[in-house]
């Protein structure tokens, strides 16, 4: 005859299965926890990059860049506008995130009619 198995024992054969169990036994717990500082640098701040010469967009609730940024694509035109817009709000609200995918929308079409311009425009007139 053969020997039963309680639902427990089937269910820790199934990849995933109880992830909703104990934190300590879950791997992805710890990115769930608010960070805390660790000891370990050598440093106390990170030593900052110079100032920018060119606009550097940051998020509403930061006072001052981050340690590392870049300037190699500048906010420019309509979609520069844009991003300045939704950088100036907070990040967990909805419409931060979708004047971002708008702006990238519209960066592509003026970077299609900076390309080639006569080509859009038969599109348009077709």
């Amino acid at each position: 005859m053969a020997e039963q198995r309680t639902s427990e024992q089937k269910h820790r054969q199934i990849p995933g299965w109880g992830v909703d169990g104990d934190p300590n036994n879950r791997p992805g717990v710890p990115m769930l926890l608010k960070p805390r500082v660790r000891g370990g640098a050598h440093w106390e701040k990170p030593e900052r990059q110079p100032t920018p010469s060119v606009p550097v967009l940051k998020r509403a609730e930061l006072e001052e860049l981050t340690p590392a940024f870049s300037t190699a694509i500048p906010p420019k035109g309509l979609s520069g506008v844009l991003r300045r817009v939704a950088y100036g709000m907070p990040e967990h609200l909805v419409r931060h995130v979708m004047l971002l995918l708008l702006a990238d929308r519209v960066d592509v079409v003026e970077s299609r009619l900076l390309r080639f311009p006569v080509q859009v425009l038969r599109r348009l007139r077709a």
